[in-house]
C-alpha cells in the first residue's frame, strides 16, 4: 500500500498552512510587542511630566509646570488608548498560537501516517522478496 499522491499533496498543503499560521502568529506577537513598548514609553513620558512638575515647584517656573501637567495628561490618555489594544492583541496572539499548534499537529499526524505506510511497505517488500527467494530455492531443489 504505497503512499498516495493525495496524501503527499495533503502534507504539502498542511506545511504551507502551518507556515502561514506561524507567520500570522509572529506578526501578531510583533504587534503586541510594539504596543507594549508604546505603553512603556507612555509610562516613561508620564514620569517625565511628573518630574517636570516637581522641578517647576522648586524653580517656580509656571511654564514648566503647565508643560509637565500636559505631558502627564497626554501620557495617561495614550496609555488608556493602548491598554484595550494590548488586550485585543493578547487574545489575537493566543488565537493565532492555537491555530498554529493545530496545524502543526495536523502536519505531524500526516507525516506519521506517511512514515508508517512507508515502513509497512518496506516490511511487505522484504516479505515478498523473501517469499520469491524461497519459491526460487524450492523450484531449484525440486528440479534436481
Amino acid at each position: 500500500m504505497a503512499v498516495s499522491s493525495a496524501m503527499r499533496r495533503l502534507l504539502r498543503v498542511l506545511e504551507i498552512q502551518e507556515s502561514e499560521c506561524r507567520t500570522a502568529m509572529e506578526s501578531a506577537r510583533a504587534e503586541l510587542s510594539r504596543l507594549e513598548q508604546d505603553l512603556a514609553r507612555s509610562v516613561e513620558r508620564e514620569r517625565g511630566g511628573r518630574r517636570l512638575v516637581a522641578a517647576s515647584a522648586t524653580t517656580g517656573d509656571v511654564t514648566d509646570r503647565i508643560a509637565g501637567i500636559e505631558e502627564t495628561r497626554t501620557a495617561k490618555r495614550i496609555a488608556a488608548a493602548i491598554a484595550p489594544r494590548i488586550a485585543e492583541m493578547e487574545a489575537a496572539v493566543s488565537t493565532r498560537r492555537r491555530e498554529f499548534l493545530g496545524k502543526r499537529i495536523e502536519r505531524r499526524q500526516t507525516e506519521t501516517l506517511i512514515e508508517e505506510t512507508q515502513a509497512l511497505d518496506k516490511v511487505e517488500a522484504g516479505r515478498r522478496a523473501q517469499r520469491d527467494l524461497d519459491d526460487w530455492f524450492l523450484s531449484r531443489r525440486s528440479t534436481t
